[in-house]
């Protein structure tokens, strides 16, 4: 099995993802991106960020000894965003960018991604490569030729000024309330919306290395939605663990997600001529609502794999600036080379602030269909596809929702999960099937199941 899902290597820190493994993982990517060509005619570069999750200290260490042992100069750049990572290894002309972070995950677990020169996560070929590569003999450089290493304190501040700088409107007048889910948004999001005249409540922004994505944050809303109510602001702001997703809170506390944050953002863009093609990139999990507002206002849509690796991947082979996930990955390629939480929410209060309309009315452009998700635990999803009941089941569900909904069972590539998504004509119904389908897959692909 790989050690490589749809985003990096995750895993429970110190015991799936050790300090050894971490080591082994980055002396491999210097020897596969060494022989690739990227460090043609000048010595290698990386910039090693993490988040605040307290394991991402000895995995910091780790990476960086690794990298430094084979040569590589190591810029360490602190507790900052994945897309803070992404746009320094590009702003900075490195080799190879590395985030410690398992972004919406639980405190426990950790992860490493890696970006390639550019700031582009890599394909999975070369994910392979550096798998295959681990452990194996090589000759280590001694001397002045091995790694040096140096901490940038500028790399927090440059990365804000760049967000800051790309919105296409002030936010004065707008009261937000920003849930950085005492992640690496703590110290990043709020500033910049105050840079831009937005008066900001902050909540969730005390990491202590084990608070990360506790009850808050963009996969626990909750919170924000009744702040938002209680403090009476216009828009609530919800990020994950590092940062890269924005889930947004309308006046009257309702979540405004992904699909929608899409909806706005294409609307915005193709009428001041910024959306090329005039095509935004989304997932199959996008919402049927979604394709339907896309749909109405003659802007195409092209779905990939979960994944934003995937929209990103779609997106620049088609030269499309616009693309994301319901979760609220966001890509906005003209300013940024991967999802990036505090850009998407940038642009949309820029839309909020300039059109003049409060989010509750942007967000309506699009009407969701009623969607039920469930995850599942505890079973085996490698062997979904394989199992005759389960897909029997999944036919069956699809012609009862012909017409007006439609059926995705998936195993997650982040979690050791399957997850089970039914859009319906109501509410009633999308559960009622999400539910008998949830209790089969259990049944059929249990670990414990002979």
């Amino acid at each position: 099995m790989s050690l490589f899902g749809t985003d990096g290597v995750r895993g429970l820190a110190n015991v799936d993802l050790t300090a050894e493994l971490a080591l082994d993982l980055a002396v491999a990517a210097a020897h596969v991106l060494s022989e690739r060509g990227a460090f043609e005619g000048h010595r290698p570069q990386a910039v090693v960020g993490r988040d605040p999750r307290a394991s991402g200290e000895f995995l910091e260490a780790a990476v960086v000894a690794g990298l430094a042992s084979a040569g590589v100069d190591v810029v360490r750049a602190g507790v900052l965003p994945t897309p803070a990572v992404a746009y320094l290894t590009a702003a900075r002309g490195a080799d190879l960018g590395v985030m410690l972070s398992a972004s919406h995950n639980p405190m426990p677990d950790n992860g490493i991604k890696f970006f390639a020169r550019g700031g582009h996560k890599l394909h999975d070929d070369v994910e392979a490569q550096i798998e295959a590569r681990m452990r194996e003999p090589w000759e280590r450089p001694t001397g002045a030729d091995v790694g040096r290493v140096r901490f940038d304190e500028t790399a927090l501040e440059e990365y804000v000024t760049a967000v800051v700088e790309s919105s296409p409107a002030r936010l004065d007048g707008l009261s937000v309330v920003v849930d950085g889910a005492h992640g690496a948004a703590s110290a990043t999001s709020a500033a910049a919306l105050e840079r831009l005249g937005a008066q900001v409540v902050a909540m969730n922004c005390e990491p202590d290395g084990l608070n990360i994505n506790d009850g808050c944050g963009s996969t626990h809303p909750e919170g924000l939605q009744q702040a938002v109510i209680t403090i009476g602001a216009d828009v609530g702001i919800a990020h994950d663990g590092d940062a890269d997703r924005c889930l947004a809170v309308d006046a009257d506390g309702n979540l405004v997600d992904g699909d929608q944050i899409l909806t706005i953002l294409a609307l915005a863009m193709r009428g001041r001529g910024a959306l090329r093609g005039d095509t935004v990139v989304s997932t199959v999990m996008a919402n049927e609502g979604f394709r339907a507002a896309m749909r109405a206002h003659a802007i195409g849509y092209l779905d990939t794999a979960v994944g934003d690796r995937y929209v990103l991947e779609a997106m620049r082979a088609g030269g499309y600036s616009l693309g994301g996930e319901q979760s609220g990955h966001i890509v906005l390629l003209d300013h940024a080379t991967t999802g990036d939480g505090l850009l998407t929410a940038v642009h949309l209060l820029a839309e909020v602030a300039s059109s003049g309309r409060p989010l509750r009315d942007l967000a309506a452009q699009m009407t969701r269909l009623p969607q039920v998700l469930v995850n599942v635990g505890g079973v085996d999803k490698t062997r979904l596809s394989t199992d005759p009941m389960v897909s029997a089941a999944i036919v069956e569900a699809s012609d009862e929702l012909a017409g007006v909904g439609r059926v995705l069972l998936r195993p997650s590539g982040t979690e050791p999960v399957v997850r089970v998504m039914v859009e319906a004509a109501t509410e009633t119904q999308a559960t009622e099937i999400a539910g008998r389908l949830a209790s089969l897959v259990t049944e059929r692909l249990s670990l414990t199941h002979v």
